[in-house]
């Protein structure tokens, strides 16, 4: 049965057979203006939030078949949501650090790519990312890779929602000897899976301006367009990018994308560090969606992008923890600390960039930037039952004051105990439900022995 409230124009849905009932907990919806609900509970039916409410004595009594999640001293928010990473280099987690980006790039990774990647250990690199990425509270991932059959199977697997893209770029890439059949292979891998799951959709992402020829860009932007798809690309990461896009073709490279008809609301753009006001109101005014990536940014050393110039231009904005060669985790909650950190100690501002905006990049702002704000990022009656139960036993979370500054200053991945993504839980109490996680770090500590060799 299906009611509406005409005082508040929202959709009721009564539910009297819930598949699973967290309850107990601190709930934060993450919807603008609401405080959060002491000791709540949620009602979930066919992967969807069906009830919201402070919890009452006995209030799941006549449900006897449903799944119970205890959330006492815990707080039920939405599932976080990383808006670039390349999942399957989990493989080369500290193989070449402290590098140079250029340095990093093409005389570490590229080579690296090229001797070790094929579908197999895609597969194996992208279910420990995903592995990590439950146990730390990911709900949903944007992934930009080769072989990306493989990493649409890791995440099938594990129960994550995801946008994963098939990486093009202009020069002999994994799984792509011939350039001139990147394009051909982008289009193939998102025939191929466009419909397969309401969980994954696919597209195309384009390695950057300087590596992928203005042809690659237009005929990759049509190619997504002509699918309804956004495209992903690397924009202005270092300083040396900009100056040789410069050198080479007269324009800063936002205004080069502008140019050739790519400013637009399908364009997901990962890091924009060197951005000058022009290029801002740039992406303002055409919908461009930005992923920030401070933790990989200060790593490689590419400088540190104007967000907070961006959060008062309402530039769309999620946040980002990119591949772990160049971070060297997936951990949302520690990228959040980073974020709101950097963007004090750059602005000399205390209250830049405060614990409630950091947490939106990474629910609310970030489903927007995956195309998916009508379906996750808050806890509403209707939505997709995207949840996390992060647990407030530790010491390190005692007491609690101020619970959105406590998620984003104090807790860590490890603190999240429960995680469901469609309304199917995949972790509860800290034990995986969908991944055998000894047997996925196995198969990676073998391959880890061949690439050091």
């Amino acid at each position: 049965m299906i009611s509406v409230n005409p005082g508040h124009n929202e959709i009721r849905v009564f539910e009297n057979d819930p598949d699973l009932i967290i309850k107990g907990g601190m709930i934060i919806t993450m919807r603008e203006g609401q405080n959060p609900i002491q000791e709540g509970e949620i009602f979930i039916k066919n992967g969807k939030i069906t009830r919201i409410h402070a919890s009452e004595t006995e209030s799941n009594s006549g449900y006897s078949h449903a799944e119970i999640i205890n959330a006492k001293d815990a707080i039920i928010m939405p599932g976080l949501i990383n808006a670039h990473t390349h999942t399957a280099m989990t493989l080369f987690r500290g193989l070449a650090d402290d590098l140079p980006l250029k340095q990093w790039l093409f005389e570490k990774i590229f080579p690296a790519e090229a001797r070790f990647l094929n579908p197999d250990t895609v597969y194996v690199g992208s279910l420990l990312g995903c592995l990590e990425m439950i146990a730390s509270g990911t709900t949903s991932f944007i992934d930009g890779y080769f072989f990306q059959d493989a990493t649409v199977r890791a995440a099938h697997e594990s129960g994550l929602r995801a946008l994963i893209a098939q990486g093009v770029i202009d020069f002999p890439a994994p799984g792509v000897d011939d350039p001139e059949k990147n394009l051909k292979v982008a289009k193939e891998f998102i025939e191929r899976w466009r419909g397969f799951s309401d969980r994954i959709i696919p597209g195309i992402f384009c390695h950057s301006p300087l590596t992928c020829s203005k042809q690659t860009l237009k005929d990759a932007w049509e190619i997504s367009q002509q699918f309804d798809l956004p495209l992903q690309i690397h924009l202005s990461e270092t300083a040396g990018e900009v100056n040789e896009i410069l050198k080479k073709i007269g324009k800063r490279p936002v205004h080069y994308l502008e140019e050739i008809g790519l400013m637009d609301d399908g364009l997901i753009a990962a890091h924009a560090v060197h951005l000058d006001d022009s290029e801002i109101e740039c992406l303002k005014e055409n919908g461009v969606r930005i992923v920030h990536l401070p933790e990989s940014n200060m790593k490689l050393s590419s400088g540190v992008a104007r967000i907070l110039d961006m959060v008062k231009k309402e530039i769309p904005i999620g946040l980002g923890t990119d591949g772990c060669s160049s971070n060297n985790n997936l951990d949302l909650f520690q990228e959040m600390d980073t974020a709101a950190k950097l963007s004090k100690v750059f602005s000399l501002d205390p209250v830049a960039l405060n614990a409630e905006t950091v947490l939106r990049m990474t629910t609310t702002w970030g489903a927007s930037v995956m195309g998916m704000g009508d379906q996750v990022g808050t806890l509403e009656l209707g939505k997709k039952a995207d949840i996390i139960v992060v647990d407030l036993r530790g010491p390190n979370l005692c007491p609690v004051y101020d619970p959105l500054s406590a998620l984003v200053y104090t807790a860590s991945g490890a603190d999240v105990k429960d995680v469901i993504v469609d309304g199917k839980v995949l972790m509860k109490d800290r034990t995986f439900t969908t991944l055998d996680a000894n047997e996925i770090m196995e198969r990676v500590k073998r391959i880890s022995k061949e690439i050091m060799i």
